[in-house]
């Protein structure tokens, strides 16, 4: 069984999304304890990239503010280390595949199971051309996640199918942001998953509330939050693991 099923052996998964290196590293690794010990049960790690297609303004400006302050994917990969020492819910990566490729996709692979990363998540890679990495991913250990969206239509069946780890639904279409309503049929959508695998499956893409969160979750295994938790680091800076960490509890007892 894959590691990434015990986030949500407990019940509901709550899964916060860190920039790594926004303000800086040190208070990444602050936040994801303040996370852990506030109740979340799988941690999203992001790998600055300069041009993150995937991103709404909010995650954009933590790239940039990552990427000027000096972060590499080396440095995260000590971070992440250093986080294992004490941290062990599973964490995975989401990153772009032009990260990958650029470090050495074996070298970056192998370098995930050897720090203890559980899984990857690469927004710009086609279901079609997961073969670029699946193979690497299945060797070291680590879970290549898939992504459905609403416009996978007649392909979520087949992307179900083929899951790892645990299925990641976009609730909207776009980029990331938190947004004031959800207003996509994705009942259906979990219905499709659950006809076509047991493996866990978490929505995320404009979350900011516990009600909002909630709602998801009742169609789903758990919630994904990015854009709340970056704009609290945009807010607080250094100081910011401590309101990170009261927002997780809030969203964690919406979960139940």
């Amino acid at each position: 069984m894959s590691n990434i099923a015990s986030a949500f052996a407990r019940g509901k998964a709550f899964i916060p999304f860190i920039t790594c290196g926004d303000p800086d590293l040190e208070t990444t690794a602050a936040c994801v304890r303040a996370c852990v010990a506030n109740g979340a049960g799988l941690i999203e790690l992001g790998i600055p990239f300069s041009d993150p297609t995937a991103e709404g303004p909010v995650i954009q400006a933590a790239n940039l503010r990552a990427l000027t302050g000096g972060v590499t994917t080396d440095r995260i990969f000590g971070l992440v280390r250093d986080l294992r020492r004490d941290v062990a819910v599973p964490m995975v990566f989401m990153t772009y595949a032009n990260v990958v490729f650029s470090y050495g996709a074996e070298r970056f692979i192998s370098t995930c199971r050897d720090i203890g990363i559980d899984g990857l998540i690469l927004p710009d890679l086609p279901f079609e051309e997961k073969g670029e990495f699946l193979p690497l991913c299945r060797q070291y250990g680590v879970d290549l996640i898939s992504l459905v969206a609403p416009t996978s239509a007649d392909r979520i069946a087949m992307i179900a199918r083929k899951a790892e780890g645990f299925l990641y639904i976009v609730s909207s279409l776009g980029v990331t942001g938190t947004r004031s309503e959800i207003t996509t049929d994705l009942a259906s959508i979990v219905k499709v998953v659950r006809a076509n695998t047991s493996i866990p499956c978490a929505i995320g893409f404009g979350i900011s509330t516990p009600e909002q969160a909630a709602k998801m979750a009742s169609y789903s295994d758990g919630a994904i939050v990015g854009s709340a938790i970056i704009k609290l680091l945009a807010q607080y800076g250094t100081s910011a693991p401590e309101h990170v960490g009261a927002y997780v509890r809030a969203m964690t007892e919406a979960l139940g």
